[in-house]
C-alpha cells in the first residue's frame, strides 16, 4: 500500500533519475553530484539512502536486484514505481507554478523537463504572473516608504528584492518562449538525452 508521498526536493531528484533508468543508491549519489545537483541542496550518501529508504516504504520505489563487486557490500538497485513516477510530476506542477520557497523552486525547474512542454509553460507563465505581482507590491512599497521619507536603511532588504525579482522577471520573459519552441531540448527525446544520462543507459 502507497503512503502519503510527502516528498523532500532530494526525493524527487531521485525518483526523476529512476525514471532515467534503474540503479542503486551509489550510483545516484555520483550522477546527482556529477550533475552538480549539490549546488541546490546538500547531497550527502547519509541523507541519499535514508530518502530511498523513506521512498521504498512509501511505495514509490521497488527492489530489482541485490549485487556484490568484489569485497564490496552489497548495492541493491531500485526501480521507480508507477505511483513514484507520478509523484515526481505532482510535485513539480505543485512547486513550479508558484511563488515557492527558492529552494524547492531550484529543484522544480531543475526537473520541469519530466512535464509535458506545453504544460510546463503554463506553469512558468504562472509563476511569471504571480512574480510581477509581487514586484509591483514591493515597488509600491517603496514609493510609500520614499514618500514619507524612511531612510534607505529600513529598506535595504526590500531594494535588494526588487533587484532580484526585476532581474527573475526578465530571465523568465526570456526562458519562456524560447522552452515554447520545439527547437528547444524537451523530454524525453534520445537525441536531447544529457550525454552522462545517454551513458547511464547504455552501460
Amino acid at each position: 500500500m502507497v503512503k502519503d508521498p510527502a516528498l523532500t526536493p532530494l526525493g524527487v531528484m531521485v525518483l526523476a533519475l529512476l525514471r532515467e533508468g534503474d540503479m542503486h543508491p551509489y550510483e545516484m549519489v555520483r550522477l546527482l553530484r556529477a550533475r552538480r545537483g549539490d549546488r541546490m541542496l546538500t547531497i550527502t550518501t547519509g541523507a541519499l539512502y535514508h530518502t530511498v529508504g523513506r521512498l521504498h516504504e512509501q511505495g514509490l520505489i521497488e527492489e530489482v536486484g541485490v549485487d556484490r563487486a568484489g569485497n564490496r557490500p552489497e548495492r541493491t538497485t531500485y526501480s521507480v514505481t508507477e505511483a513514484g513516477s507520478a509523484a515526481v510530476g505532482t510535485w513539480v506542477r505543485h512547486e513550479l507554478g508558484g511563488v515557492s520557497r527558492l529552494a524547492t523552486f531550484r529543484v522544480a525547474l531543475a526537473e520541469a523537463h519530466n512535464l509535458d512542454r506545453a504544460e510546463a509553460v503554463d506553469l512558468l507563465t504562472q509563476r511569471l504572473v504571480l512574480l510581477r505581482e509581487e514586484l509591483a507590491a514591493i515597488a509600491a512599497i517603496r514609493e510609500k516608504a520614499d514618500a514619507r521619507g524612511v531612510p534607505a536603511q529600513y529598506t535595504i532588504e526590500l531594494a535588494r528584492h526588487q533587484v532580484l525579482l526585476e532581474a527573475e522577471v526578465a530571465w523568465f520573459d526570456d526562458l519562456i518562449p524560447r522552452i515554447a519552441s520545439p527547437d528547444f531540448a524537451w523530454g524525453s527525446d534520445p537525441d536531447h538525452l544529457p550525454a552522462q544520462r545517454k551513458a547511464h543507459q547504455n552501460g
